[in-house]
């Protein structure tokens, strides 16, 4: 069988996603390398969501602390989520079904799993 071996994969995913506090983000369209695009305004204001990751385990990673809610301001949308660690930009994804905001309101991402397969 050809591959990584689990332990291998896990550690890969705990060096680039080390247990702590991270971050998550959220972005009109695509992100980049750098994490361009986020959003930004609105009343109460767009902020990141802290999260607490922990160890992989499994090939798989993930934060702990359960749905995570964003204010998103009037004339926002919301296309891809963004990762950072200790204000780095890791990378992104899309959401599943890109949302647009034409009035201030709340968007709720569910638990996010890193795996490598």
């Amino acid at each position: 069988m050809a591959g990584l071996t689990d332990a291998v994969a896990n550690a890969m995913l705990d060096n680039q996603f080390p247990a702590g506090s991270a971050s998550l983000s959220l972005h009109s369209a695509d992100p980049g390398a750098t994490g361009l695009n986020e959003l930004s305004g609105g009343s109460p204001a767009y902020a990141r969501a802290s999260v607490t990751l922990v160890a992989a385990s499994g090939r798989a990673k993930t934060y702990s602390d359960g749905n995570k809610t964003f204010n998103v301001p009037a004339g926002g949308r919301v296309a891809y989520v963004g990762y950072w660690i200790s204000g780095t930009f890791k990378g992104s994804f899309p959401v599943a079904s890109p949302q647009y905001f034409a009035a201030q309101g709340v968007y709720t991402l569910a638990p996010v799993t890193l795996r490598i397969p």
